[in-house]
């Protein structure tokens, strides 16, 4: 559980902006995180006591699962592994297919990159729907690996992300739900 220190430091930093990328979305920008070092410290130092001890890898979503997983890998003392848009990744690759609100999506992962039998924590920025997150830790289980965590700083509780997350039986950390 996240202190709450940490959760008000992050309510007054992230900001909220309206009607982006279309109107009636709230849109929550983290950059302004990126412009407080000691703030950025503490967003991965919560992460990493979240997974500390309790994975061998982490995955993280492109592109803006890369701003904090990367740094939590480090901390952990683990590997980190990309999860890439489809196209992006040299092979060889395995990739899964996912639905979004109007047509499918792909996402893709170095194939040999993760071991049967690791213990993997899955991170991105936000969990909305779910469906990106589902297909990253589907490519996780093709390699024969297991998804024991997932890590967000942000979750949508309405989007019912969670729900689509539960069969992997994982622990789930989120910093902040609005």
């Amino acid at each position: 559980m996240s202190s709450t220190t940490l959760i008000r430091k992050l309510e007054s930093t992230i900001e909220n902006i309206s009607d982006f990328p279309i109107p009636g979305i709230e849109f929550k920008d983290i950059t302004p995180i990126f412009l407080d070092p000691k703030l950025y410290e503490e967003v991965i130092a919560d992460l990493a006591d979240f997974s500390r001890g309790k994975v061998d890898a982490v995955c993280g979503i492109e592109s803006r699962g890369y701003l904090f997983g990367i740094a939590v890998a480090v901390a952990l003392e683990v590997p980190f592994i990309l999860i890439r848009k489809k196209g992006k990744l040299p092979p060889p690759f395995i990739s899964e297919k996912y639905d979004l609100e109007y047509g499918t999506a792909e996402i893709e992962m170095r194939e040999g990159q993760l071991k049967p039998g690791q213990r993997v924590l899955v991170h991105d920025d936000l969990l909305a729907t779910g469906g990106t997150t589902e297909a990253a830790a589907k490519l996780v289980e093709k390699q024969g690996a297991k998804v024991t965590q997932f890590s967000f700083l942000i979750a949508l509780k309405d989007l019912s992300g969670e729900k689509k997350l539960s069969k992997f039986q994982a622990e789930i950390h989120k910093i902040l739900e609005y």
